[in-house]
């Protein structure tokens, strides 16, 4: 891995990954410090290379450096093509993995992690803690953003106390790995970020584990990397000004919901449990106190409320085989096309992302998928929800909710076309919109039942 790394590293210079990397902020110290690389826009580039240097096929497909082509055994090719490269290292320093970014708007996978390896598990490896270690323990705490490039902007603005996943939901062991360093987690949330339960579900896990949990909000539409290069002095500010993890979301949800009884079954469904989670006694109790203040209930009715929380009060949303994100039952197709997207992106070179990729092109009937970037935000929201990946019955779930929208809104159009041809009297227009009408309802019976 040291010497794929090292492959990458000298493949850079002069490419357009690195004009990327220098158009986001980053400085050329950081570049050689961070030892990004460049995977060209080739197939077998590394492989060539490193079996020139003796490495057998067999240790690059363990290190999850190439891969076997579909439909010929034998025949192998280089996993990443064509991105800029961000080395992935343990704690202690040591390069178990990579995460390769996208530099053509036409691959549908914008960031593209090394699969699970003997030397790489998700669940164990937190992006930049072996930078970020020293500084985690003098200044008392570790910040969790979302991405590497947030890592890498941050430290270069000298908040070098940042981590981030990679590519799967936080776990026991991320915060065991946190707590060798320190008990304090800060977590600095784009306000735009998808799933406030998906966030309290990890500030929950974090809080059972023992570690004192905070949240520093960002301007609406701002990353920690965008705030950071752009005003340094505002990104500290929100972080000093950053809130126990209970009182965050109290103000948080206080602002979304602006009806009182969307606000405490919000609270009910989000704060409880993170108030649950809190292992001290004293400190559970200071927690009601607040949220009884800011709800305007009293102490003893959170204290009941807390009592009937199911055991499991997030298990509902938790990464998992079973279920899909929950979500309005009737998002518009454009939401569920990019909930389907972004499970695709997340989880590339997968079956259920070629699977997805067909049923895709079968509903809409397009020869192609949509080219057009993901936010970064739902590639995490689907991460967060999925953790490693998706179930069958998952994705089943997903695309049958896409189809039945598509449908929806096919037959909402139309009805709006029967209603035209209506208006100007035109029998034959009025023929062929019924009978669309008629063939679209149907279909839309079935799929609702």
């Amino acid at each position: 891995m040291a010497r794929a790394e090292q492959f990458y590293a000298m493949q850079l210079s002069g490419t357009e990954a690195e004009s990327y990397a220098k158009r986001r902020g980053l400085s050329a110290e950081s570049i050689s410090a961070w030892r990004l690389g460049y995977a060209p826009d080739a197939w077998r580039t590394l492989l060539e290379a490193m079996a020139g240097e003796g490495f057998s096929t067999e240790e690059l497909l363990a290190a999850g450096l190439i891969k076997e082509a579909d439909g010929k055994p034998g025949t192998y090719y280089d996993r990443f093509r064509n991105r800029l490269m961000f080395p992935i290292h343990d704690a202690a320093g040591r390069v178990v993995a990579f995460t390769g970014r996208a530099l053509s708007a036409e691959d549908p996978a914008k960031y593209l992690n090394s699969p699970e390896t003997d030397l790489y598990h998700k669940s164990e490896i937190l992006f930049g803690m072996d930078a970020a270690k020293d500084a985690i323990r003098t200044r008392g705490f570790t910040c969790l953003v979302e991405g590497q490039m947030d890592v890498l902007l941050t430290h270069q603005a000298g908040f070098k106390n940042a981590v981030a996943l990679s590519g799967t939901a936080l776990s026991e062991r991320h915060l065991a790995l946190m707590k060798r360093f320190s008990e304090n987690l800060m977590l600095i949330l784009d306000a735009d970020s998808a799933g406030l339960k998906a966030t309290a579900r990890s500030a929950a896990l974090a809080l059972q584990a023992g570690l004192r949990v905070k949240a520093a909000q960002l301007p609406a539409g701002k990353d920690p990397a965008d705030l950071v290069s752009e005003d340094p002095k505002e990104f500290a500010k929100r972080v000093a000004a950053a809130k126990p993890i209970v009182e965050f979301f109290l103000g948080e949800l206080a602002e979304r919901e602006r009806d009182p009884h969307r606000l405490l079954r919000s609270a009910e469904s989000i704060v409880l449990p993170l108030i649950a989670a809190i292992p001290s006694p004293m400190e559970r109790e200071h927690f009601i106190q607040a949220a009884a203040r800011a709800l305007g209930l009293s102490a003893e009715a959170v204290r009941e409320s807390l009592k009937r929380l199911p055991k499991q009060p997030f298990a509902e949303d938790a990464p998992s085989r079973q279920a899909p994100p929950k979500a309005p039952s009737r998002l518009s197709s454009e939401l569920r096309s990019e909930q389907l997207l972004a499970v695709m992106q997340a989880y590339p070179d997968t079956p259920l992302a070629e699977r997805i990729k067909l049923e895709y092109g079968r509903i809409t009937e397009a020869q192609k998928l949509p080219l057009t970037p993901l936010p970064e935000s739902a590639l995490f929201h689907a991460e967060q929800t999925f953790g490693e990946q998706p179930g069958e019955r998952a994705a089943d779930e997903l695309l049958h909710a896409f189809e039945t929208a598509v449908i929806r809104e096919a037959y909402q159009e139309a009805v709006r076309n029967l209603r035209r041809a209506e208006s100007t009297g035109d029998a034959a227009a009025i023929e062929g919109a019924q009978a669309m009408c008629t063939k679209l309802a149907a279909r839309l019976s079935a799929f609702d039942h």
